[in-house]
């Protein structure tokens, strides 16, 4: 099924994104030649829970670095305190400094 190719593609670039910094569903949707499938990016890692290896799904904002899917995370505060322990500042579920912090995918060697 195309969906779950593009959901396990979305997971393989999540894996990628560093300890302590943040990225985009855009980002990750137009990295893999979909620019325009965000929302799909949601949907993969709104369903990443039970991956093995964990996807880190925290790591994953909006493109103005706020934290859009932290209503998926079980606890309201959950994504927060993930990010704050690998040293990201959040002020009003935002990413302070959210350009320094952000990684983009398009660095990455093709998956």
């Amino acid at each position: 099924m195309v969906e779950d190719s593009f959901f396990t593609r979305v997971h393989e670039v999540s894996r990628q994104i560093p300890y302590g910094r943040v990225t985009s569903y855009g980002a990750i949707a137009k990295y893999l030649g979909a620019a325009r499938s965000a929302r799909m990016v949601g949907w993969a890692l709104n369903g990443s829970k039970h991956q093995a290896p964990d996807v880190p799904a925290h790591r994953v904002v909006n493109r103005n670095g706020f934290l859009t899917g932290k209503k998926h995370f079980g606890q309201k505060s959950l994504m927060q305190q993930l990010l704050e322990s690998e040293g990201v500042e959040i002020v009003d579920d935002q990413v302070v400094h959210f350009d320094q912090l952000f990684w983009d995918p398009s660095m990455l060697n093709d998956l």
